[in-house]
């Protein structure tokens, strides 16, 4: 029964050879798609976590304060619920630091340091957003002894906003084109039925079942989205080997590849067979 089901399955893609080469590319590029969709969420995910995990604000004191002040301060900073760390700035080490980044060296020309002392805050990732950070550096400017509160990694805010812009035109392009590939299936099926209408009345006559009818029709695209998933894994691969050389690709390539392969192999199946299902819903044995 098998070879019968193959048989006839092979009979309708002689019949309708363009509609299956265009539905084998159109499933092809929708399989794409939304793999590299997948794989561009993983990476907006991965990459937005590691700049979140590096926002600090900069806590400048005034000019004079007592080590014991500073210690109390620390302690206050390390039990704020949004710190992940702190760190403190001396004069001497933020004169260091200025000389290194810099490369002048102010204390030739000034016999005093002007560089204030600071603490360095580090934001806990799940406190890394606009409004939670405005609501921090309002309570950091008001503890007793802080001069100014400074914020630098505005830059962070544009860059995650640019990855969630690029994320909603993947998705948009990735849904048009796969309404497109379930629309080919579904016309490639139709045009299926209609040329072979005769052979289905006649089968009809004979007493065929209705899975006898059926089931070549879904093998047909079963067969196009085989076709598919094999060139999306193709050009998968040759793709995958030109991005090893970035870092956070070459380690989710390495921890996702089951769910890659998954999502190759198994996305033209599932949109054949539902879409096949709905369309040969309306084939019945009746003459």
């Amino acid at each position: 029964m098998l070879f019968f089901y193959l048989t006839e399955a092979w009979r309708s893609i002689k019949s309708a050879k363009s509609s299956f080469i265009l539905t084998t590319v159109s499933l092809t590029i929708s399989v794409l798609l939304i793999l590299f969709s997948f794989i561009t969420f993983q990476l907006s995910d991965y990459y937005s976590s590691s700049l979140k995990s590096n926002i600090r604000i900069n806590v400048f004191l005034q000019e004079f304060f007592t080590e014991n002040d500073q210690e109390k301060m620390l302690s206050e900073l390390q039990a704020k619920i949004y710190s992940q760390s702190v760190e403190y700035i001396s004069k001497d080490k933020a004169a260091e630091q200025f000389v290194k980044e810099t490369g002048e060296d102010f204390r030739k020309i000034l016999d005093y340091n002007p560089l204030p002392a600071s603490f360095v805050v580090q934001i806990s990732e799940s406190f890394a957003n606009s409004d939670s950070l405005n609501n921090i550096i309002k309570d950091l400017s008001s503890i007793e002894l802080v001069d100014e509160v400074v914020f630098k990694e505005g830059f962070i805010y544009k860059l995650l906003n640019y990855i969630d812009t690029i994320k909603v035109y993947i998705f948009l392009i990735t849904l048009l084109v796969s309404l497109i590939a379930i629309y080919l299936v579904y016309a490639t099926i139709r045009l299926i039925i209609n040329s072979r209408m005769i052979d289905f009345e006649t089968m009809k006559l004979v007493g065929a079942k209705l899975s006898t009818i059926r089931i070549p029709v879904i093998l047909n695209g079963l067969i196009a989205s085989l076709f598919s998933g094999i060139l999306s894994y193709l050009v998968f691969l040759f793709i995958k080997k030109q991005l090893l050389i970035v870092e956070a690709i070459g380690i989710m390539f390495s921890q996702f590849m089951l769910e890659y392969k998954l999502i190759i192999f198994l996305t033209g199946p599932v949109l054949v067979f539902i879409v096949s299902v709905f369309t040969l819903r309306k084939v019945s044995l009746k003459i």
